[in-house]
């Protein structure tokens, strides 16, 4: 168990929705993850455009904590207002802070991110701000009062796993509060390589969601997960550079 803010969270798994082929296949998905947490694009749904899909509009959402973010983003400004419409609507239990600045890269802005966590924690949500592997901005960030980190694994929807570990490993050991692994996970060893490094739970979507059967990925990802905690609690052994037996040699004699 570990907590982001006031909420306690059993499954280190969060899980993102609507790019599901159909929405049975997300109920099922869902399911599966044993989430607790979903999280969604707010302008890619009617909270932000009436025309636009509700990809949850089937789920009960009183039984998860909702998580929306502010994907779209492009300054501080707009990721605010995208907060308060998701507050407004009563699905923001907690919010990601998601500002772009860049897209063809879809990496983080950096200050625009910043600016945009000082002002929701001012108004009073539980912030968690999607960062890159900046251990500077990752402290700065805690001692604003963020709730947790979520620096990316690679670029969102690379599916590349973790592309700087060293990175990753520096913010996880620097940082007090939750450590959330987002974006670029590919497959189970990829978040089982993050929870080994320490992290306290993994955000997923498009390699579930795009995944050939996104069911049992769901569940592949799940096991991924709880395995890579159970490394990191028992503690792997050293990596060393000549062989070393595996069976005791003290007493053995020669035939």
């Amino acid at each position: 168990m570990f907590n982001i803010g006031e909420f306690k969270l059993n499954s280190r798994l969060l899980l993102g929705t609507g790019k599901f082929d159909s929405e049975a296949i997300q109920t099922e998905a869902i399911e599966a993850s044993g989430t607790e947490v979903l999280t969604f694009a707010v302008r890619r749904m009617n909270l932000y455009d009436k025309n636009l899909p509700n990809p949850l509009a089937k789920v009960d959402l009183t039984k998860f904590i909702t998580f929306p973010n502010t994907a779209g983003a492009k300054s501080a400004e707009e990721a605010v207002r995208i907060a308060e419409i998701a507050n407004h609507a009563g699905v923001c239990d907690m919010i990601k802070v998601e500002v772009i600045g860049d897209d063809e890269t879809l990496l983080p802005d950096p200050l625009e991110t910043y600016k945009a966590c000082e002002i929701l924690l001012d108004k009073g949500y539980t912030v968690c701000p999607y960062i890159s592997n900046d251990v500077v901005l990752a402290k700065r960030l805690e001692d604003l009062g963020v709730h947790a980190i979520m620096p990316l694994a690679s670029p969102i929807g690379t599916g590349r796993g973790i592309n700087n570990p060293l990175n990753l490993r520096y913010i996880i050991e620097k940082v007090n509060v939750p450590v959330i692994v987002d974006a670029g996970i590919g497959s189970p060893k990829d978040a089982c390589h993050a929870m080994e490094l320490g992290a306290d739970g993994i955000l997923l979507n498009t390699a579930i969601s795009s995944a050939q059967n996104p069911v049992k990925m769901a569940k592949a990802m799940k096991l991924g997960i709880h395995a890579g905690r159970l490394s990191y609690e028992a503690g792997r052994i050293p990596v060393k550079y000549t062989a070393q037996a595996s069976s005791p040699t003290e007493g053995i004699g020669f035939l």
